[in-house]
């Protein structure tokens, strides 16, 4: 495997850690608070404030102010980001955390999927074929053993 690609692959993992465990975190957090939503923006206020302080120490606070340079639509990534942070917390308590990952996973392969497939967001088409369809659908198999 080229150096490149093992070094994003580890940091893939360590994220997917990162994120599963988000999850408990933020839903322990919102039964400590009384509050879900308000976990959720106490983490999205937390992970704001993390990333202002990576932006201005490394330089790249110029680029803050050229988002007005952007179409309006590409700022629905913080909805989504938003959508799942309050998600994963109001859901994991309720389908525990192994069932919230697997069908959050398998979300993302049908969304991959389809982005794929049409190479949206100028990104180089690629086919969803039959053993990517199979892939995606031994998740969803994973979804339904997971509640034994």
């Amino acid at each position: 495997m080229q150096q490149p690609i093992l070094i994003a692959s580890l940091l893939m993992i360590a994220v997917g850690f990162g994120v599963t465990v988000q999850s408990p975190i933020n839903a322990a957090l919102g039964r400590a608070i009384a509050s879900p939503l308000a976990a959720a923006t106490i983490s999205f206020g937390v992970g704001f404030t993390a990333l202002l302080l990576v932006t201005l120490f490394t330089g790249q606070a110029p680029a803050l102010a050229r988002v007005g340079n952007a179409p309006l639509w590409l700022l629905i990534g913080g909805f989504f980001g938003a959508l799942f942070v309050f998600g994963s917390l109001w859901t994991v308590p309720i389908l525990g955390v192994l069932t919230m990952t697997i069908m959050i996973v398998f979300g993302q392969v049908i969304a991959a999927g389809v982005l794929d497939a049409i190479g949206a967001f100028g990104l180089e088409p690629r086919p969803f074929t039959l053993p990517r369809i199979l892939a995606a659908l031994c998740l969803l198999a994973g979804v339904v053993l997971s509640r034994f």
